[in-house]
């Protein structure tokens, strides 16, 4: 019998836990996120990057502190690692503490029946062994 056949159509489609569509959910953004890091990290210049600091031209910069303001791709990347960040440790929290779930679980265990206890193994017959005492020596080969 089948699991569609025992639970009937509708139910076997809607057993699916809300915490299989959070984590799904969860990877999901997790890799939206984890692209969008990588995008905008390789959309953002270097520091040193200016012609005008390699001849002393980065002091003009100076009004917004010595590493100058703040860039929405700056803040923007602040902000995914943080969602990275929190995507990770909840997908982790989750895989660590999932609960084990079976289709098995409704199904009676087997019947355990006991083992027909069998005769032991018979012991070879013991041949009688010639008596040394009795046994006449070999005789000499004749040789001409």
């Amino acid at each position: 019998m089948s699991l569609t056949q025992k639970l009937g159509k509708k139910e076997c489609f809607t057993k699916v836990s809300n915490t299989t569509i959070m984590s799904t959910f969860l990877i999901i953004i997790h890799v939206i996120v984890s692209i969008a890091l990588i995008m905008i990290i390789l959309l953002q210049t270097g520091k040193g990057a200016d012609m005008g600091a390699a001849f002393g031209g980065g002091a003009s910069q100076t009004l917004f502190g010595s590493t100058g303001s703040s860039t929405f791709l700056g803040k923007l990347t602040t902000v995914a690692a943080v969602v990275f960040m929190l995507t990770s440790l909840v997908l982790a929290y989750m895989s660590g503490h999932r609960t084990p779930s079976s289709i098995m679980m409704n199904q009676k265990p087997p019947i355990e029946q006991k083992a027909v206890p069998t005769a032991p193994p018979a012991t070879p017959e013991k041949t009688p062994q010639p008596n040394p005492e009795a046994s006449q020596p070999a005789k000499p080969a004749h040789t001409k």
